[in-house]
């Protein structure tokens, strides 16, 4: 039952030059929901996926490795670690991030950083053309090699993305931050997308509604009962269906759509509680904030 389950745990082991982008990578998959770890020697990752087993690591969507690559024995490592994989069913997804030698070493220029082996006696160019030999064996066995050398940071992450979203199958990598608030508190200054929803019936001229919010069952049948309320509902849904997979492809890893009503209690809570299952019955991460719920 446990090789079954871990089974269909997605895992993705990272390596490569150095300089050519594991750290970006692995912060790319953070935001995919993976579990990330860097500099890990390739002969602990059996333990450390056997660790997304447990209850408290379910929300993560898989787990990505960065491998430490400076141990002599790391050729040895990472293979003995892959045979070990394969026998409890389990196939890493093997990520190789790469670049030409004359943009590493302006990378490293430009940083200022020294490169791993230049600790063994060498200059940066030998010590990037020592590396990539040493790695060879390894990148002859990825299932995916990046080139980043003419990658912006927006290009990189739509790669991993795409590659990602394929082998999750419905997979979001979008965030999307929905907010409820009051106009006459300030609308909120990260939204992404505002919409106002002020024009719709108020359940703060009905008595018995005044004191509830949004959440509550009676206010949310009375403001979604108008036609306009139902109509806007629609049309914010087809607007937000096409525009989020298009910001998703385009490398957005987060969206903020703030909702607002003048108050920020009944209208726009009820409308952000409606629209936050929607996205979440889409497959989207989503964020939910009444900001000033307790001020409407």
């Amino acid at each position: 039952m446990e090789n079954q389950a871990q089974s269909l745990l997605s895992v993705c082991m990272v390596t490569g030059l150095s300089g050519a982008g594991k750290s970006t990578a692995l912060r790319v998959l953070e935001d995919l929901r993976f579990f990330t770890v860097d500099g890990l020697p390739a002969s602990l990752a059996p333990e450390m996926i056997s660790m997304m087993g447990q209850p408290s690591m379910a929300h993560f969507t898989g787990i990505a490795l960065g491998l430490d690559i400076r141990r002599s024995d790391f050729l040895d490592e990472i293979f003995q670690t892959l045979e070990i994989l394969s026998e409890r069913g389990l196939h890493p997804i093997l990520l190789f991030v790469t670049a030409d030698v004359p943009v590493l070493i302006r990378r490293y220029a430009q940083t200022r950083r020294p490169h791993p082996l230049e600790k063994e006696g060498l200059g940066l160019e030998a010590s990037i053309i020592a590396e990539k030999k040493r790695l060879e064996p390894i990148r002859e066995q990825a299932d995916l090699v990046l080139d980043t050398s003419h990658y912006s940071i927006h290009d990189l992450r739509r790669r991993i993305q795409k590659r990602f979203s394929q082998a999750k199958g419905r997979m979001r990598s979008l965030r999307v931050n929905i907010i409820s608030f009051g106009f006459k508190y300030g609308v909120p200054k990260e939204a992404d997308m505002v919409f106002d929803l002020r024009f719709l019936q108020n359940p703060y001229f009905v008595e018995q509604l005044r004191p509830l919010s949004g959440k509550d069952r009676a206010v949310s049948d009375y403001v979604f009962a108008g036609e306009a309320a139902l109509t806007y509902r629609d049309k914010l849904h087809d607007l937000l269906s096409f525009l989020l997979p298009q910001m998703e492809a385009e490398g957005r890893y987060r969206i903020s759509v703030a909702l607002g009503c003048t108050g920020g209690r009944h209208r726009s809570v009820a409308f952000a509680e409606e629209l936050a299952q929607f996205l979440r019955q889409a497959d989207y991460p989503v964020a939910l904030e009444h900001r000033h719920l307790e001020l409407g």
